[in-house]
């Protein structure tokens, strides 16, 4: 059953393809250790960081940034190896054997295949975790500690009540002009302000200091005054925090539980979490694509051999890393949907891999 599938020619180009990308993918993991552990060093070593710890970032970074440039690396390795292929005449030999480009393609695309479902896997659960790891390692040991959040946060803790609070004290651990409205349609029903209010995070409620409460029932209209008030709302000093590191850290449920809670919160800054929920299942298709690229532009031979083809693969990389850059800003400046701005590097490179392809089996 395995050689009605495999023949010797698939197995030959699969080990060279798998082979050439975790080697390269092993030298670049090598090589980014050394220059983050060159980067950290001074904060590892005042904050005394364990051996122990320092190598348990390290085992978590390596999936990190190996995930971060998966399209780009099986796109070089498939150039490169290919390349070689052709420059030793063994691609012509093949296809002058009577295998057709079609047939040439398939262990690409399995190798493709496998790799991608290596990548879903590790960017949906495996790279998550990591992050997490990499993430509470940080911040212990390398970065400061957070004083205190930015300046007027806004949340909408449910479809008609909202919050704001000037800004909040870590270390003081109390939020200055804090103001909860309730809303009923364009009526404001309620308005309770407070010069400071204290997180009690073993009961989990909100004790305010000087309260001034308006309360507006039609043309009827109450104010009070309190000295302190204990109050239970839907948020914590964290949730006024904003951090876009946060969303790399979280496994694919827990990304799409929180992008809903932010939905309904009204953060402008959904966006950011979207398309990291939706870079996850386009990026193994990245590699894909690339795939068929590469193997189509490196299996021809040419002057300048190997060089060229490297040279053109590095320029179609940066292309790519620049249309997603492009899309990914006009999502999030321009309220492109994340989806479409996720996969419209996909498309334009789908359509330069058709045009690649068609042009070979010519």
């Amino acid at each position: 059953m395995f050689h009605r599938f495999f023949k010797i020619i698939d197995l030959f180009i699969l080990k060279k393809f798998l082979t050439t990308f975790f080697f390269a993918i092993m030298i670049l993991a090598v090589i980014a250790c050394v220059i983050d552990y060159s980067q950290k060093i001074d904060d590892l070593v005042s904050n005394k960081a364990p051996a122990g710890a320092v190598f348990f970032y390290f085992i978590n970074f390596i999936p990190s940034i190996t995930a971060l440039l998966f399209p780009l690396f099986i796109f070089i390795s498939t150039i490169f190896f290919t390349s070689k292929m052709a420059y030793k005449t063994e691609v012509i030999a093949t296809l002058a054997a009577g295998v057709s480009f079609q047939r040439f393609l398939r262990p690409y695309v399995y190798g493709s295949i496998i790799l991608g479902m290596l990548s879903l896997l590790a960017n949906h659960w495996i790279v998550p975790i990591a992050n997490k790891n990499i993430r509470d390692f940080s911040i212990k040991y390398i970065w400061s500690k957070k004083v205190s959040t930015s300046h007027n946060a806004h949340l909408r803790l449910s479809p008609h009540s909202y919050i704001y609070m000037e800004g909040y004290n870590f270390n003081d651990g109390y939020g200055r002009r804090f103001t909860f409205e309730q809303m009923n349609g364009t009526l404001l029903t309620q308005k309770i302000m407070a010069e400071k209010a204290y997180y009690d995070s073993l009961k989990k409620e909100w004790k305010l200091v000087n309260v001034v409460i308006r309360k507006n029932d039609g043309i009827k209209e109450t104010l009070t005054l309190k000295d302190s008030l204990k109050q239970k709302y839907a948020f914590t000093p964290t949730d006024l925090n904003e951090d876009n590191r946060n969303k790399e850290a979280m496994t694919t449920p827990e990304l799409i539980r929180y992008t809903a809670q932010e939905k309904q919160r009204g953060k402008e800054s959904v966006n950011f979490y979207l398309i990291e929920l939706h870079k996850r299942t386009a990026q193994p298709f990245a590699g894909f694509i690339l795939t068929i690229i590469g193997a189509c532009i490196a299996s021809r031979k040419v002057r300048g051999g190997g060089g060229l083809h490297l040279a053109v693969g590095i320029v179609m990389s940066a292309l790519y890393m620049m249309f997603l850059q492009f899309s990914q800003t006009f999502s999030t400046n321009a309220g492109l949907d994340p989806l479409i701005a996720v996969w419209i590097p996909n498309l334009i490179f789908a359509l330069v891999a058709i045009y690649f392809y068609r042009k070979q089996i010519k």
